[in-house]
C-alpha cells in the first residue's frame, strides 16, 4: 500500500488542489489528512469540504488540528494575535456542517504498526509540539506503534531511536525515499501543506510504501499569488499571506 500524508493544509486552495494532483501521479492507494484544515488561509470552506469529499468517496484518514479544534467553538487560548483573528474570521464563513464535520474528527488514528496524530503521542489533545529529539523521543516512548507520523510543526522532520539508543534526527532529502529500518522506532513530521515554514515555500507532503517500509518526503509548487491575493482581499493579517512566498 502507498500511502499519502498531508497535515496543515491551512485553508490554502491552491496548496491542496496542487499536492493532490501530485499525489494522484504516484499512485496513492489511501490518504492520511493530519490535521489544521483550517486557519490562516482564505478558503476554508473549500477545503473543509474537499477533504469531507475525500473521506467519503476515498476513504480517507482525516484527523483534527488544534486550528480546527479552536475555530469550532472560537477558543483561542494560547494563538497569537493574527492567528485568533483567523480563526474568528473561519470560524464566521463555515457553516453548521462545516463545523459539525471538524467537531466529528479526533486527533490520532492507529492502524497496523502506524500512529497517526497531528501534535505528539503523550497527549494528542493538548497539542504538543515536536522540534528536537528529546521532543521526538517523548512521543515515540508514549506509543506501542513503531511508526508515527504527525504534523504541527510545518517544517519536514525525521527521528529514529532503539530500545537502547536515545532518539537521534535524520535529515531527509526530498524525493529520496528512506528506508525505515524495521529493528527502530521512526517518527516523520510532515511539514505544512499550506503554510510551510522551513525556508522552502512548496507545499510539503509525504508517501509511505508500507510494502517497502520507504518514506519519501516530496515538494510541490503552487500558485502562491492568488492564495496571497485570497488573504489580502478577506482582510486577514496581511502576514499570513507575506510568509508564504518564503516559506517562514
Amino acid at each position: 500500500m502507498r500511502i499519502g500524508f498531508l497535515s496543515d493544509i491551512h485553508a490554502n486552495r491552491e496548496a491542496l488542489d496542487a499536492c493532490l494532483k501530485h499525489v494522484a501521479r504516484h499512485g496513492i492507494d489511501r490518504l492520511v489528512i493530519l490535521g489544521d484544515l483550517v486557519g490562516y488561509g482564505a478558503d476554508p470552506v473549500y477545503v473543509v469540504d474537499r477533504i469531507a469529499e475525500l473521506r467519503e468517496t476515498q476513504d480517507a484518514i482525516v484527523l483534527l488540528g488544534n486550528h480546527d479544534a479552536a475555530a469550532i467553538d472560537c477558543v483561542t487560548t494560547g494563538m497569537n494575535q493574527y492567528a485568533r483573528d483567523a480563526i474568528l474570521w473561519t470560524h464566521d464563513e463555515l457553516d453548521a456542517a462545516q463545523i459539525e464535520f471538524l467537531r466529528g474528527l479526533k486527533p490520532s488514528f492507529e492502524e497496523e504498526d502506524r500512529l497517526y496524530v497531528h501534535s505528539d503521542a503523550t497527549a494528542p489533545g493538548d497539542w504538543r509540539y515536536i522540534t528536537d529529539a528529546a521532543e521526538a523521543e517523548r512521543s515515540m516512548r508514549a506509543t506501542s506503534k513503531r511508526l508515527t507520523f504527525c504534523g504541527h510543526v510545518h517544517r519536514p522532520q525525521l527521528y529514529h531511536m532503539t530500545a537502547t539508543k536515545p532518539a537521534i534526527a535524520f535529515k531527509p532529502q526530498t524525493g529520496q525515499p528512506i528506508p525505515l529500518i524495521g529493528n527502530r522506532k521512526w517518527l516523520a513530521v510532515q511539514g505544512a501543506v499550506g503554510q510551510p515554514r522551513d525556508e522552502n515555500p512548496a507545499a510539503s507532503w509525504g508517501l509511505f510504501d508500507t510494502d517497502k517500509s520507504e518514506f519519501t518526503y516530496l515538494r510541490t509548487s503552487y500558485d502562491i499569488e492568488s492564495a496571497a491575493g485570497k488573504i489580502h482581499a478577506a482582510h486577514l493579517p496581511q502576514i499570513l499571506a507575506a510568509r508564504l512566498y518564503i516559506g517562514r
